[in-house]
């Protein structure tokens, strides 16, 4: 058995293990991430790329639970979660479920913007100090609505959001088509956030790839975990099925959606759900929108980038399900039909699906992992994972150095829900 010793073992070649990684290298540990697949082959790959501190809201907001049992007999709906007899996503909606009022919404809501706020600004930095081309654009994104009575009732929504330094303002029908003249005329207005951005995921992971194999760090791919190694309070040793063993001084788990699974030969469990996403990528229409794009009614996100287009999102529990719905692929092209005037390119790219690791409070597992004194998790960001890819880095390069961290990690804490 080949064996291979570090000072940080990563156990992820997603955008959280990457960033993580290059921060780490950048304060001068070495580094080794093991991949079972190849880098960025997960979540990190098919989403929509916007970077978004207008995602503040939690998911867990007042009247989501009455919403989400409507749309159960709808397997094309936006939310929808299909029933089986399991018990560890009862409790993780249970939970989630009790999160579903005002205190608990404004505090999570509170919590996110102090993530994503700072992840924007020091995404930006990252992308040009380390010369990053991954079609990074500035500029902002909308919500566009339909409905009127839809848009009215989501404007006070706004408000909180401002007073989280979330830059958001209602425009109406005729400005959200100046805004965006992709829009077709059936547009009555929406929410336009200017400090959004957006990049093309894909190249973002190929870039910090590059970037910390220039540094110096190892990336190995077609590392699958089969087991591990334990001392006492220490995990030894990490075992994989291409007859590797790997060690660390500090061991990083940003495995995502598959923490959980991973977690449990650990004895740790972790509050993790897969939840399913969804997306379309086809060549540019020839009116395609330069602005990212919400068609909220249809919880459908729309991005393009000059190498193309891209429709996405929607939201599954149905376990580790690998099948390739087409459905919900199918209500994608929908919404797009009915929101602009060129809903998709002539030719497509690619149909993927991903799971996100969703913990039920909305905020991510960063941090040392109960139980362990060398092992640290970095885990759970749900839909968010691009976005808060920066802010991730920063404070995992700091915790595990002993720097002091420029946010509060009690934020973040796995420990929070011991």
């Amino acid at each position: 058995m080949n064996s291979r010793n570090t000072d940080v073992l990563i156990l992820g070649g997603g955008v959280i293990g990457l960033v993580s990684a290059l921060r780490l290298l950048q304060a001068g540990r070495s580094v080794t991430i093991l991949e079972r697949k190849t880098v960025g082959a997960g979540s990190s790959h098919g989403n929509c790329g916007t970077i978004t501190p207008s995602h503040a809201p939690p998911l867990a907001a007042p009247g989501v639970i009455q919403l989400a049992l409507k749309w159960m007999t709808q397997g094309d709906a936006p939310l929808y979660v299909r029933p089986r007899a399991d018990w560890r996503l009862l409790g993780w909606l249970m939970r989630f479920a009790g999160r579903a009022n005002a205190s608990d919404y404004l505090a999570g809501m509170h919590a996110k913007a102090l993530l994503l706020n700072r992840s924007r600004a020091l995404l930006e930095q990252l992308v040009r100090d380390e010369g990053l081309d991954c079609e990074f654009e500035t500029g902002g994104t909308m919500y566009v609505f339909r409905d009127p009575r839809a848009l009215e009732r989501a404007n006070p929504l706004l408000e909180p959001l401002r007073a989280e330094g979330v830059e958001a303002r209602i425009v109406d029908g005729a400005e959200a088509r100046r805004l965006e003249p992709a829009l077709n005329d059936s547009i009555v207005g929406g929410h336009y956030y200017g400090n959004d951005a957006h990049l093309r995921p894909e190249r973002y992971v190929e870039e910090l790839a590059r970037r910390v194999r220039e540094l110096g760090g190892v990336i190995l791919e077609g590392e699958e975990i089969s087991g591990f190694e334990r001392d006492g309070g220490r995990v030894s040793g990490v075992v994989t099925t291409a007859g590797g063993r790997h060690s660390g001084r500090d061991v990083l788990m940003a495995l995502g959606a598959w923490s959980p699974l991973i977690g449990r030969q650990l004895g740790l469990d972790l509050p993790i759900q897969p939840g399913k996403g969804y997306s379309i990528t086809t060549l540019n229409p020839k009116s395609w929108p330069r602005l990212p794009l919400v068609l909220k009614e249809r919880s459908v996100c729309v991005t393009g980038w000059p190498s193309g287009y891209r429709l996405g999102s929607t939201m599954e529990f149905s376990g580790y399900d690998s099948s390739l719905n087409r459905r919900r692929l199918d209500a994608l092209r929908r919404a797009a039909t009915e929101y602009l005037r060129e809903p998709w390119g002539e030719q497509t790219v690619e149909e993927w699906y991903g799971w996100r690791p969703m913990t039920y409070d909305d905020l991510p597992l960063i941090g040392r992992a109960p139980r362990w004194d060398n092992l640290w998790l970095a885990t759970g960001h749900g839909m968010l994972g691009v976005t808060l890819s920066a802010v991730t880095g920063e404070l995992v390069g700091e915790l595990l150095t002993g720097a002091a961290p420029s946010i509060d990690p009690k934020l973040v804490d796995p420990a929070r829900f011991n």
